[in-house]
């Protein structure tokens, strides 16, 4: 057993039922422990019993996906699903969040460039998000996951979010299309009408929403994402797989977007039918964005401002939210 699974076992406590609660914090010690001295992996895959975990480890930079961290989540992805003893695995960020999406620094070079070679990669931008994954996989969900990383957690089968966490296609601000299924996988989990709206505003979606319209199946404590996926993995992986696969396999053969030659052409749509235009979009976008880090939050016209109300509606407002909550 490695440093790092003892570490995550020793942090599981065992509530009255018997799920264990791993933090996110405490797998970034044990793994910053574990690497000390060599250099620092983008992804790490580390079992825990049968179940294969899954980490995007680019904290400082919100585990953004540049190509080298694309490459290599497509490697432990493809080790996962050729691996016999490990039916189902978990998907998660280190650090405090989920994933920022596509690399800034390269997004930029790439719009100075006038590319967009980096969408067009065979299995995905991201990872291998143009393909159905052959086994189970869980997404565990803190803090941002947003663009490229909101198109990562619907890759997976199932989402466990974080009761803060954010979600949303934040590249609309910067003029970069969807490009790793998100347009067909949205759709299919939240209907035409709020997968239009989500992705054409680019606007934050929080937890109770999220919840709500279907896009994430549990809504947890703060810190305890990744321990939730895991407790969901195993009570998955406790089943017969042979049946509970050909169940899985059936419900996206028959999912109208879910099957394999509608996926396959829809994803082929959202990459070959990029412009030249947005290669323009892209490179104002970007200027704008680290203009706006520098001068705060004056360039924030994509927000949708909140409109003025009376206190009494106000109030009306509270009591609703309430009634939801109840």
């Amino acid at each position: 057993m490695s440093r790092f699974v003892y570490k995550l076992l020793q942090s599981a406590n065992q509530t009255s039922s018997g799920c264990r609660r791993i933090s996110l914090a405490t797998v970034r010690n044990a793994e910053s422990e574990s690497q000390e001295g060599a250099p620092a992996r983008t992804v790490l895959v580390e079992k825990d019993s049968h179940i294969t975990l899954i980490g995007l480890n680019r904290e400082q930079q919100r585990n953004s996906i540049d190509a080298n961290t694309a490459e290599q989540l497509t490697e432990a992805i493809s080790q996962f699903e050729a691996d016999d003893t490990s039916p189902v695995g978990v998907l998660y960020g280190i650090g405090g969040s989920f994933c920022a999406g596509y690399d800034l620094e390269e997004l930029e070079a790439e719009a100075q460039r006038g590319s967009l070679n980096f969408l067009l990669r065979h299995e995905g931008s991201v990872g291998p998000t143009r393909r159905h994954l052959r086994k189970p996989l869980v997404c565990g969900i803190s803090g941002f996951c947003v663009a490229g990383g909101l198109e990562l957690a619907l890759m997976c089968d199932l989402r466990v979010m974080e009761d803060t966490a954010v979600l949303g296609f934040f590249n609309r601000r910067l003029g970069v299309p969807l490009s790793d299924g998100g347009t067909v996988r949205l759709a299919a989990a939240v209907g035409y009408s709020n997968a239009l709206e989500i992705i054409a505003t680019g606007r934050r979606i929080y937890s109770g929403e999220a919840r709500r319209i279907g896009l994430v199946n549990r809504v947890v404590a703060t810190g305890t994402a990744l321990g939730q996926a895991v407790n969901l993995a195993f009570s998955i992986a406790k089943f017969p797989m042979a049946s509970l696969m050909h169940d899985r396999n059936a419900v996206l053969e028959n999912a109208n977007a879910y099957n394999k030659p509608g996926f396959h052409v829809a994803s082929y749509n959202e990459i070959m039918n990029v412009t030249s235009d947005m290669i323009t979009d892209m490179q104002e976008g970007v200027k704008r964005f680290k203009n706006s880090e520098i001068k705060g939050p004056k360039t924030d016209s994509w927000s949708i401002k909140e409109k003025t109300i009376p206190d009494w509606e106000k109030a009306e407002i509270e009591i609703e939210k309430q009634k939801q909550k109840t």
